[in-house]
C-alpha cells in the first residue's frame, strides 16, 4: 500500500559537484560538531537489569511518602518537587488523587489558605497545570481597598516567587494574573539585588530568567536535581530516585539518538553541501517534546521529521526546481521526480520513504490510515517554502501578518547569510519601529500565544492529556532552542552544553 524505495538513485554521485552550477544564497552553516562514530559509541550501564530492580524498590519507598504526608500544603509541595525532579510520571495516580481532592474543596473557603499567599499560589498553579479550571479571582483575598496587591505581601519572598510562577498560567483576559506578574517581578528583582540567602536567591534568579511553565521539562529536571541537593529538607531517597531515573531515561534516549543517526546517514542528506546536518539538534527538539521512555518510536519519528523539514528548508535552488519539487510532493508519485535534479531526488525520496514508513507503522499498530493527512501536511509546508522562495527572488518584504512564523534572536544571523526578512524585520518595515521595539512586540506575541495555549489545555479539552502535554512541550522546546540565539542553526554554543547534559553525561552517582 505504501511503497518504500530505498537508495533507488545512484548515491555514488557527489552532491556538491552535481548541484554546483546552481547559484545559491550563502548559508554559512558550519559542519555538524557531532561525529557519527562518536554518537554510535555512546553506551550506558543504566540499561542493565540491576538498575531496573533498584528503581522499582525506590519507587515503592517513595510512593509511601504520598500517604505519610497529611498536611495539605506539604502534599502540594511534594507534587511540585516530584514534577521538577522529573519523576512525577511514575506517580500519576497518586498525584491525580490529591489534586482531584484539592479541586473539589478549592471553593470551600479555607481561611488558612486565604491568609497564605504561598499556599494559595502553589495550589492554583498545580491545579491549572493539570487542567483544572480554577478562577483568577482566587487572588482577590490578597487585594487592598484599591484592588491592588497588599504591600505587606512583600516580605513573603517564597509567596511572591510562587505568585510569579502561577501568573504564567493565565489565559486571555485575566487581568488579575497580569497584575500579579508585574507585582511579583518588581519585588523579586529587588530581592535579588539585596538578598544574602544563597539558595533562595538562586531559585529567584532562575525563575526570572525563564518561568517554570515555559521551561523544557527534561532540562529543568537536570538543573533542579543539582539544586535540590542544597535544600535543607532534601530527602535522600527521593534524590536517589531522581538521579537514577534521569540516567536510566538518558540511556533510552541514547539508543533513540543512535537509531535516528543511523537513519540520517542512510539518507545521504548530510552529504548535501548546502543543507544543515543537524540530526542531533533535531533529536533535542524531539526529546524536549516527547520525554517519557515508553514513547521511543514517536520520539524517533519526530526527530526524523524535524531533520527532513530542516533539509527542505535549506533547499536554495532555482524557483523552477522548487516548483517541480512541490509538484512532486503534491502528486506523491515517484514519476514526479523525473525532471528533478539529483539533490532533489535525494530529498524527495527521503521524505517519500520516511512518511510512507510512518503511515504503514501507524496502520499496522493503530489501525488508522494517516497517509492522506501526512501527504497534505507535506504539500502545505512545501507550498509555504515555495512562497518564501518567491519573496526572496522578488526581493519582497512581506507584512508581519503575511509572515508571522519563526524567530526572535536568530534573524540577524539569517539576514547575514541572505535569508528572507523575518518577523522582526517585517514588523519594523510595517510600522517603522526600531529593532528593540520589534523584539518587544514579538515577546508580547509569545506571551499572548501562551495565554491561548493555557486556555486550550484544560480538563474539558477534546484532546487527550498526553496530546496536550506534547503540544505544550513543543512550545517550550521551540522557545528554549532560540533563547540564546539560533540553537538549531548554530549547534556549538548553548545547544552543545544541553546535548551533553541530556544525552551524553550521566549524573554521577556514588556507588553503595
Amino acid at each position: 500500500m505504501y511503497p518504500i524505495l530505498y537508495k533507488a538513485w545512484p548515491l555514488k554521485k557527489t552532491p556538491s559537484t552535481i548541484d554546483s552550477t546552481i547559484v545559491r544564497r550563502s548559508a554559512n552553516y558550519h559542519p555538524t560538531i557531532w561525529n557519527y562514530d562518536y554518537i554510535q559509541s555512546l553506551t550506558s550501564e543504566y540499561m542493565e537489569e540491576a538498575f531496573t530492580r533498584k528503581i522499582d524498590k525506590l519507587k515503592g519507598e517513595v510512593t509511601m511518602m504520598f500517604y505519610k504526608v497529611v498536611d495539605p500544603i506539604k502534599q502540594l509541595e511534594l507534587i511540585d518537587i516530584f514534577q521538577r525532579l522529573g519523576v512525577s510520571y511514575h506517580f500519576e495516580d497518586e498525584i491525580r488523587r490529591i489534586l482531584e481532592k484539592k479541586h473539589n474543596t478549592h471553593h470551600s473557603g479555607d481561611v488558612c489558605k486565604k491568609q497564605s499567599l504561598y499556599a494559595t499560589t502553589v495550589e492554583f498553579r498545580l491545579l491549572r497545570q493539570h487542567g483544572y479550571d480554577v478562577p483568577q479571582e482566587t487572588f482577590k483575598s490578597f487585594f487592598n481597598e484599591e484592588e491592588n496587591f497588599k504591600e505587606c505581601l512583600c516580605v513573603d519572598i517564597e509567596g511572591k516567587l510562587a505568585l510569579y510562577e502561577a501568573s504564567f498560567h493565565l489565559r486571555d483576559g485575566e487581568s488579575i494574573l497580569e497584575e500579579a506578574r508585574d507585582f511579583a517581578i518588581k519585588h523579586l528583582k529587588e530581592y535579588v539585588d539585596q538578598s544574602k540567602d544563597q539558595y533562595l536567591c538562586m531559585m529567584v534568579s532562575h525563575a526570572l530568567e525563564l518561568p517554570l511553565h515555559w521551561r523544557v521539562i527534561r532540562l529543568e529536571a537536570r538543573w533542579f536535581i543539582d539544586a535540590y541537593k542544597n535544600r535543607e529538607d532534601m530527602n535522600p531517597t527521593l534524590l536517589e530516585l531522581a538521579e537514577l531515573d534521569f540516567n536510566m531515561v538518558q540511556a533510552v534516549h541514547q539508543e533513540d539518538l543512535k537509531e535516528v543517526s543511523r537513519w540520517w546517514r542512510s539518507t545521504s542528506l548530510g552529504d548535501l553541501s548546502f543543507a544543515r546536518d543537524r540530526v542531533v539538534e533535531n533529536f533535542l527538539w524531539a526529546t524536549g517534546a516527547i520525554i517519557q521512555p515508553q514513547f521511543a518510536y514517536e520520539r524517533r519519528m519526530l526527530a526524523k521529521l524535524g531533520a527532513l523539514l530542516t533539509t527542505i528548508d535549506d533547499v536554495y535552488g532555482t524557483l523552477e526546481e522548487l516548483e517541480l519539487f512541490t509538484n512532486a510532493v503534491e502528486r506523491w508519485d515517484l514519476n514526479g521526480m523525473e525532471q528533478l535534479p539529483y539533490y532533489l531526488h535525494i530529498c524527495f525520496l527521503s521524505v517519500y520513504n520516511t512518511i510512507n514508513e510512518m503511515a504503514f507503522d501507524t496502520l499496522k499498530e493503530k489501525g488508522c490510515n494517516i497517509i492522506s493527512y501526512m501527504k497534505k501536511g507535506w504539500a502545505d509546508i512545501c507550498r509555504s517554502y515555495l512562497l518564501e522562495a518567491n519573496w526572496f527572488h522578488n526581493r519582497y518584504t512581506p507584512s508581519l501578518q503575511e509572515y508571522l512564523e519563526y524567530d526572535l534572536e536568530t534573524f540577524t544571523d539569517e539576514l547575514k547569510r541572505g535569508d528572507n526578512p523575518k518577523s522582526i524585520q517585517c514588523y519594523m518595515n510595517d510600522t517603522g519601529a526600531s529593532e528593540e521595539e520589534a523584539c518587544q512586540y514579538m515577546r508580547f506575541l509569545i506571551s499572548a500565544t501562551w495565554k491561548t495555549i493555557n486556555g486550550e489545555c484544560i480538563a474539558s479539552s477534546p484532546f487527550s492529556k498526553t496530546f496536550n502535554e506534547i503540544t505544550m512541550n513543543i512550545a517550550r522546546v521551540s522557545q528554549f532552542m532560540y533563547q540564546h540565539g539560533d540553537g538549531h542553526g548554530v549547534g556549538d554554543s548553548e545547544t552543545k552544553d544541553r546535548v551533553q547534559a541530556l544525552f551524553i553525561h550521566p549524573i554521577p552517582i556514588a556507588k553503595n
